[in-house]
């Protein structure tokens, strides 16, 4: 008799199964879980053993279940729902791995996410990176989201203004490279999430240098700036290998406007954007004395 219960409760069977459910999402301006679970049933393909304890099991503990944010529908306020086919994609989570869904009974879940305080603040990076010789970066390091949502009671929420990363440390760098990033945790705060993406560019470089003129542009009619020195020293980081000459496209200018607005008569040139294939540059000295006259 216990063989032939055991035998036929192995096999599977179709019967109805019902799920409560909790709804977790990121929702900007929303608690990240909502405050009422809803009802999944559905006819289900499972095991007499998995249909057993649902007929003899009462109530049961909610099943957290991550939503992405484009299957939660607002209905208005803190309401949101999830309807039609979107509920394909959770069916191993409603209902685990052993349980082949037919057809769903239930048509839309109703969840509410209360709504939160929240700020949005920038992700500062911390990091540590040293360079191989004639390596460097080609570009600012980018950080993927470049900020993120701070929710918590307004006192703390208001006192953030910003959120850091753990420390990139790196030596001897000579590869591009991405990752991610944990953030630091804030007492009394929640965010939006708890890592962050980064991607590091490196490049190999060549410097090159040359003496430039100061050419002086914006100089208003009738006004005349001198310069001094009137020449510079410009050193150039080039990626490897250059494919022509950097100092072509090169200009380095006093901008009058700049003369104007300064105390001291004091000015650092500025240039155009930099040609391509030029990573930084520096100019010797970085300061010039300027004088006006008629």
């Amino acid at each position: 008799m216990l063989i032939w219960l055991v035998s036929n409760l192995s096999r599977d069977y179709s019967g109805v199964i019902s799920v409560p459910v909790v709804a977790e999402c990121n929702i900007d301006g929303h608690s990240n879980r909502s405050s009422n679970s809803a009802i999944v049933s559905a006819r289900c393909r499972t095991s007499g053993f998995r249909l057993l304890r649902v007929s003899t099991r009462k109530g049961g503990r909610p099943v957290k279940v991550r939503f992405e944010r484009a299957d939660l529908r607002l209905r208005g306020g803190d309401q949101f729902y999830v309807a039609g086919s979107a509920k394909n994609s959770y069916v191993q989570q409603f209902f685990g791995d052993d349980a082949t869904v037919e057809a769903f009974i239930s048509d839309t879940l109703s969840f509410t996410f209360p709504v939160e305080n929240f700020r949005k603040v920038p992700v500062e990076l911390v990091h540590d990176i040293t360079f191989r010789s004639q390596y460097m970066s080609s570009a600012p390091i980018r950080i993927v989201p470049d900020s993120i949502i701070v929710y918590g009671e307004a006192g703390r929420v208001d006192a953030v203004e910003k959120v850091k990363t753990a420390q990139l440390t790196r030596f001897d760098v000579h590869d591009s490279e991405h990752g991610v990033l944990k953030l630091a945790r804030i007492k009394g705060v929640r965010l939006s999430q708890e890592e962050v993406s980064y991607e590091l560019s490196v490049s190999r470089y060549v410097e090159v240098r040359s003496t430039l003129p100061l050419e002086v542009w914006n100089t208003p009619a009738g006004h005349h700036l001198q310069v001094y020195p009137s020449q510079a020293e410009v050193i150039l980081r080039c990626a490897f290998p250059m494919v022509r000459d950097p100092f072509g496209p090169f200009k380095l200018y006093i901008d009058y406007q700049d003369f104007a607005s300064s105390l001291s008569g004091r000015c650092v040139p500025r240039t155009l954007r930099l040609p391509d294939g030029v990573l930084d540059y520096r100019v010797e000295p970085e300061v010039f004395d300027c004088i006006e006259s008629d």
